[in-house]
């Protein structure tokens, strides 16, 4: 049994302005992200040759405009894909940043009050994500596949 397995690096960012009680939010067109469309934190590919800090700080800017600062890793979303391999997401948070919000041909990116996410076109899985990134006491959110069409979230 090998212990090498083909893996996909992504991160994400939760950007929170806590004097205003909100986050930055993305959408996510269901034509260009079939999967995953829909209101969500940005992030992205982590690049080769780049620490997966350095990424989220990358693609936060590249996506809103804005630079953050001390992102703190909160939580590892993964799943074994259907062609498989492994697909790894590392989700910080972040409450202090620089500069104007833009969006980017990534999305629209927006701030939104933290309150009303659930009444939001979430991405499918971003509140049972969200918790997971914002209990102290979890650090995982991980899809087991139990057939070919149902997958178990398991939080640790």
């Amino acid at each position: 049994m090998s212990r090498e397995t083909s893996t996909i690096l992504t991160n994400l960012c939760l950007i929170e302005d806590c004097t205003t009680n909100k986050v930055v939010l993305q959408y996510r067109s269901p034509e260009r992200y079939k999967k995953w469309s829909g209101y969500a934190f940005p992030g992205g590919h982590i690049e080769e040759g780049e620490s997966i800090a350095e990424s989220v700080i990358r693609e936060v800017y590249e996506e809103t405009g804005l630079t953050i600062a001390d992102p703190k890793l909160v939580a590892v979303k993964d799943w074994e894909p259907d062609e498989g391999g492994r697909y790894i997401v590392f989700c910080y948070k972040a409450t202090e940043f620089t500069g104007q919000l833009r969006s980017s041909e990534e999305g629209e990116v927006s701030w939104v009050e933290k309150d009303n996410l659930e009444q939001l076109d979430l991405s499918y899985d971003m509140l049972p994500l969200l918790e997971v990134m914002e209990d102290p006491d979890l650090s995982e959110f991980y899809y087991r596949k139990r057939t070919d069409d149902d997958w178990e979230k398991l939080r640790f």
